[in-house]
């Protein structure tokens, strides 16, 4: 028999503005604990010592969360140059040192041209991927190396926002799998003088930004009917989906997994389902005019 699932049935996105010093996980356990939510999860992982956006989904929302981590992401980063890290960020150890020339705005520009568009990147060591079930990150505190393959990926955005001495301070908007890490490293050995972050702040994930985010503080000092207003409803960041509606018959059959004749020739493929405004699920329109349900929702009992 299985145990049930203390807690509250709490369905909704939260923006959290993560600080620094916290894992996700831990930021995202601190805000379901206020919730008592007994359901909850993250959308892409934010290191101990980078902040900003991060989305956390409670109850039925945890269904949208895989898709949400494919979503684009932008950064604001500050990368030292002249020092490189066994982890390409401020909490590794020093490896080398080199002198920094001199830069100027255009150089810099110039060598960030370079690094947009799509581009082959390599992973860190130091990173969630897993070679022979093994985490790379575990291998490499065992000073273990793995040879890594270069991944495509799409740098959308590489802006210069600041040039002092040594450091630059970078706006980036990338695809999923990039490692502003090893941006910062690569940028850094284009420069003659390699480089490591020593800050990192996600600005926006998907059609989400930070100045909508909350931080721990602000939900903390909340009482809970104000923190369950902040919820974002379970099918935000489904809107680029078509939406369809539902009789309530039809919407009875796709709950029990049934196929339903829906003719909408201007729609195929994937379908937000609705039924009198309440958001169902998932579906797919077939080009034999069937309807399917694909991933449906249980809105029905939040408390």
């Amino acid at each position: 028999m299985s145990k049930r699932k203390s807690g509250r049935n709490v369905h909704g996105i939260i923006l959290l503005d993560k600080r620094l010093g916290v894992s996700s996980n831990k930021a995202l356990q601190e805000v379901r604990r206020l919730f008592n939510a007994n359901k909850g999860g993250h959308t892409g992982s934010l290191d101990p010592m980078a902040t900003g956006l991060l989305p956390l989904c409670f109850g039925e929302a945890t269904k949208v969360s895989a898709m949400m981590l494919d979503d684009n992401k932008r950064y604001q980063a500050v990368v030292k140059l002249g020092v490189m890290t066994d982890t390409g960020d401020a909490e590794g150890q020093v490896i080398e040192q080199k002198p920094v020339p001199t830069l100027s705005k255009a150089m810099v520009d110039d060598c960030l041209s370079h690094f947009t568009g799509e581009i082959d990147q390599v992973p860190p060591m130091y990173s969630a991927l897993k070679h022979k079930g093994k985490k790379l990150y575990e291998l490499a505190r065992e000073g273990i190396v793995i040879e890594r393959k270069a991944r495509k990926i799409t740098i959308f955005e590489l802006k210069l926002l600041d040039l002092t001495e040594g450091t630059l301070t970078l706006d980036v908007l990338c695809s999923k799998g990039t490692y502003i890490r090893s941006l910062a490293e690569d940028i850094g050995h284009k420069l003659g003088c390699g480089g490591t972050i020593t800050g990192l702040r996600r600005t926006q994930s998907g059609q989400f930004k930070l100045e909508d985010a909350l931080t721990f503080e602000q939900c903390q000092a909340m009482s809970l009917e104000q923190l369950t207003s902040k919820l974002l409803a379970v099918d935000e960041p489904l809107q680029d989906i078509p939406k369809v509606q539902l009789t309530s018959q039809q919407a009875t059959l796709i709950n029990h997994g049934q196929r339903i004749d829906f003719q909408c020739e201007s729609i195929q493929g994937s379908v937000r389902m609705y039924s009198d405004q309440i958001f169902l699920g998932l579906g797919e329109m077939l080009l034999d005019g069937k309807l399917i349900p694909k991933k449906i929702f249980n809105l029905g009992n939040s408390q």
